[in-house]
């Protein structure tokens, strides 16, 4: 069907006559065949025009005029309303990019090994869910009673910390919760001091809230802490295994650190990300438990099962958590219920433990062939815990060119500088071996070597 307007129908079209015709009036004013002002055919001659009943038609102007492009005057007609055409954008071709690192083998660090199949106690943590009714309003600000309770135990078995449900926060991650903490507590203009080379994200963190980021030294024990100002707000730290260094804080400088911060009264801020997995002696006891005034603890579940799952939690004075409890019910930001009951399965069934069981054999065996394997290209460090190695390399390497080589050749590996901000220090790598495959992780360390031999 068509009539004496630029217009085409057929009723083998993907939609409503009305629709059709509506949008052949659009683009015709778009590309500027039809101009404004232009005067349209009656409902009764278009119809006629095109073949078809004057109540499509009539829906198409309807339509037209509800969105503005054309206008009735009294008396007169329809006209085209004064509408200028947008034109297009022309986006630019895209370059080409380099393959995302999905697309590539990796040895990032901190990413732990998640099987291609699910096992049974994940199953059960799931079907608990399903077979609750959703909640009823609003959760707790501070996490369900019920896992808050759970993660008691947990910790003060895992980790030697002794406390109530009362000092526990359910949050979405390490950063959450420290986001969480400088709401709360921070203020702008307060110094917060981070290890250099440490954790950048901590750093971002504690920009994005107005604090000003000093550096502080770690050494093949950690934190440096001698270095420390007393009139530091802050202090971010990764005792039980320093990132990325992996250096673990002796008794006698945590309890320097502890000291320090009663002193000044300053908080610190641990991060305790990968403490599980230790390859020579048992867990170190967490930092928090000489002082929970003064310590704030954040644990993950990023390092023992899967960053995806955005759950940790916060271990601090109960006036700490009442706080951030009180701002979170105001701010609507809390984990969602679905999760918090899976992982509070988890914790009852055993199935966490289970799975660090399981993981450390894996990591253990792996970071044994890590060190073989790497050793004749530079000095391994770190390797008596966590999920990776750094291999600090020979005077004048390029660790940016090493790593950016890798890439090239199809694996992903992380270059120390890029966590170091104003300390200079040795080049190296930080190799991270729980990702992969079995396969696909023998693979990626061959194609390193490759690299290192020819640098």
């Amino acid at each position: 069907m068509q009539s004496s307007l630029p217009l085409v129908l057929s009723r083998d079209g993907t939609g409503p006559l009305h629709l059709q015709l509506a949008e052949q009036f659009r683009a015709a004013i778009r590309d500027g065949r039809l101009q404004a002002g232009h005067r349209l055919p009656s409902t009764r001659d278009l119809a006629k025009d095109l073949s078809v009943s004057r109540s499509v038609a009539q829906a198409a102007y309807d339509q037209l005029h509800a969105e503005g492009w054309i206008a009735g005057r009294t008396g007169s007609g329809t006209y085209v309303a004064d509408v200028v055409p947008l034109q297009p954008v022309r986006r630019p071709r895209a370059r080409p990019t380099r393959p995302a690192d999905e697309e590539l083998l990796t040895l990032r660090p901190g990413i732990p090994y998640v099987g291609p199949t699910s096992d049974a106690g994940w199953k059960r943590a799931w079907r608990e869910v399903a077979a609750q009714p959703p909640a009823r309003g609003y959760d707790h600000p501070a996490g369900l009673p019920e896992l808050r309770a759970a993660l008691v135990e947990h910790v003060g078995r895992v980790r030697g910390i002794s406390c109530g449900p009362e000092n526990v926060m359910i949050t979405n991650g390490t950063m959450h919760g420290l986001h969480l903490l400088l709401t709360v507590r921070g203020r702008p203009g307060e110094r917060f001091a981070v290890e250099d080379p440490g954790y950048l994200s901590a750093a971002i963190t504690a920009r994005q809230h107005g604090l000003e980021v000093v550096d502080i030294p770690v050494d093949e024990d950690g934190l440096v802490v001698s270095e420390l100002d007393s009139d530091l707000a802050a202090v971010y730290v990764t005792p039980s295994h320093q990132y990325p260094l992996g250096g673990r804080l002796p008794v006698a400088r945590r309890n320097e650190l502890i000291r320090w911060a009663r002193r000044t009264g300053a908080t610190l801020i641990e991060d305790d990300y990968d403490s599980e997995f230790r390859y020579d002696v048992a867990p170190l006891p967490a930092l928090a438990q000489l002082d929970l005034d003064r310590v704030v603890h954040l644990g993950t579940l990023s390092k023992l099962i899967s960053p995806s799952l955005r759950l940790g939690w916060l271990v601090a004075s109960a006036e700490t958590v009442d706080r951030l409890s009180a701002y979170r019910e105001e701010a609507s930001d809390w984990p969602a219920w679905p999760i918090q009951v899976a992982f509070l399965a988890m914790l009852r069934d055993g199935y966490l433990d289970q799975v660090i069981r399981r993981s450390k054999r894996l990591y253990s065996e792996r970071r044994n062939h890590t060190c073989a394997v790497l050793e004749p290209y530079g000095q391994i460090i770190g390797q008596d815990a966590g999920l990776h190695i750094t291999l600090l390399l020979p005077p004048g390497a390029d660790d940016l060119a090493i790593a950016a080589a890798a890439r090239a050749a199809g694996v992903v590996v992380a270059p120390l500088s890029d966590y170091r901000r104003s300390i200079s220090g040795p080049p190296g790598l930080v190799i991270g071996y729980a990702t992969p495959t079995d396969e696909n992780f023998h693979q990626a360390l061959t194609i390193l070597c490759e690299v290192l031999s020819r640098r």
